[in-house]
């Protein structure tokens, strides 16, 4: 997350400066419905975060629904009920939490709103025993904001929304649910009213914080803090990836996709693209993660011989996964641009190979990826399919395109880089690492 003003929006240090002077601890309430042990997605970003605060000396509390996603099902070892526990440094409550298998748009908004009730106590009771600060939460679930509300009021802290995507908005964009009658419009007011009562609203991306502004958030409110890459961890590699004899693949070129398989990614693109080509002998499409569209995906693909399927991987071997890659594949749905900025692309770019996004122009997506890939037109399989064989022809391009990947990533995406200006743009010292 990159803290950076955008052009219609005030810093807000100023009005988030610690109460209790330059050299105190400051104590963090955190309300998440994802958190680790998830390692992609909204839960990965939302861990580093709490880490790197932990990190510098100051104190945190965790509320989080015990780990689902992306394999919508509550992980093993997790028994019913609440638990407590210890997250490093941290104080950590696991609520539980209705996952269904196929999150449809009423089982999705009765998953959100399980956790809501479920975290209301814990919460609240950890306002009350830790009076921290500063209680933060994130979007999804947009439900659960309200707790964060009440519990900031409860003990005279900051309350800070952080919007990953704009969940309703976004539901209604890819069909979840229907854009008018009743219900659309309650969610539409429900969402403009939680925006507006929040301290300070961020999100990861310029176009959601003009989202932002648009949803009547006061402009002095709004704070950009971009996702980030594991610059660390992923690095252009000088040598094929293991993952090539792992998985058999035989051909000079793969398309990779890795991630979540649901319905805002639009991944059956890829399958019609993989269609296209299927006569390409020097090209494999390899699709890796989980998620709730993943066997009507395999379904798609019937028997095409260039296309495999594989689990999401240990994130210690995302390196070495994002490697395998030729080029990066990354669709999107028209009708979720910039209400969403994929993370995923982040860690693309640090492999440094090019990719090919679906995105219409103008858009945040489509500027990410000018320079560093090609971007087509979305549901257009044929201009997909013919992105992807421009860059496996083109070396000089795909070599270039490789390089500005790696030196964006560095530049743009570099994880010290953003959290750094966060803990000053949460008005909090920083301490002593311990």
């Amino acid at each position: 997350m990159q803290f950076n003003a955008c052009s219609c929006v005030e810093p807000v240090a100023a009005h988030l400066r610690s109460p209790q002077g330059s050299c105190a601890v400051t104590r963090l309430l955190f309300l998440g419905l994802n958190f680790a042990p998830e390692e992609i997605g909204v839960g990965h970003y939302s861990t580093q975060l709490v880490e790197h605060w932990l990190g510098h000396g100051h104190e945190a509390t965790i509320v989080a629904a015990k780990p689902y996603y992306p394999q919508w099902h509550t992980w093993p070892g997790y028994k019913a009920g609440w638990q407590s526990g210890a997250h490093g440094a941290a104080r950590i409550c696991r609520c539980p939490i209705y996952v269904p298998s196929k999150p449809t748009g009423f089982r999705r908004i009765v998953h959100y709103a399980t956790f809501g009730l479920s975290a209301f106590f814990p919460a609240i009771t950890a306002a009350i025993r830790t009076r921290p600060d500063i209680v933060m939460t994130v979007a999804p679930s947009l439900l659960a904001a309200p707790i964060a509300l009440v519990a900031a009021k409860v003990c005279g802290a900051r309350s800070w929304l952080h919007v990953q995507d704009f969940e309703v908005q976004a539901a209604f964009a890819t069909g979840l649910l229907g854009d008018s009658g009743f219900i659309a419009r309650l969610a539409k007011r429900f969402e403009r009213w939680t925006f507006g009562k929040f301290d300070t609203v961020s999100t990861i991306s310029s176009q959601m914080c003009k989202r932002l502004a648009q949803n009547d958030v006061q402009q002095d409110r709004i704070v950009e803090m971009r996702n980030w890459a594991d610059l660390d961890q992923i690095s252009p590699l000088s040598a094929p990836s293991s993952y090539r004899e792992r998985w058999a693949v035989k051909t000079p070129h793969v398309a990779l996709y890795s991630g979540n398989i649901a319905n805002k990614q639009g991944l059956d693109l890829i399958i019609d693209a993989a269609r296209i080509l299927k006569d390409r002998k020097d090209l494999t499409f390899v699709i890796c993660g989980n998620g709730s569209d993943r066997s009507a995906l395999e379904e798609r693909s019937g028997s095409l011989p260039n296309v495999q399927f594989h689990d999401l991987q240990p994130r210690a071997e995302l390196g070495e996964l994002l490697g395998l890659a030729t080029i990066h594949l990354l669709p999107h749905l028209e009708r979720a641009a910039d209400l969403m900025l994929p993370s995923k692309l982040a860690n693309m770019l640090a492999s440094g190979r090019p990719v090919v996004a679906t995105a219409v122009e103008g858009t945040g997506l489509s500027q990410e990826v000018e320079g560093v890939g090609l971007v087509t037109p979305p549901r257009d399989a044929d201009a997909f399919a013919s992105a992807i064989v421009t860059l496996m022809e083109d070396p000089a391009l795909h070599s270039r395109f490789s390089a500005a990947a790696r030196l964006r990533a560095e530049t743009r995406w570099n994880k010290q880089e953003i959290l750094a200006p966060f803990m000053e743009a949460a008005g909090v010292p920083r301490l002593a690492k311990r």
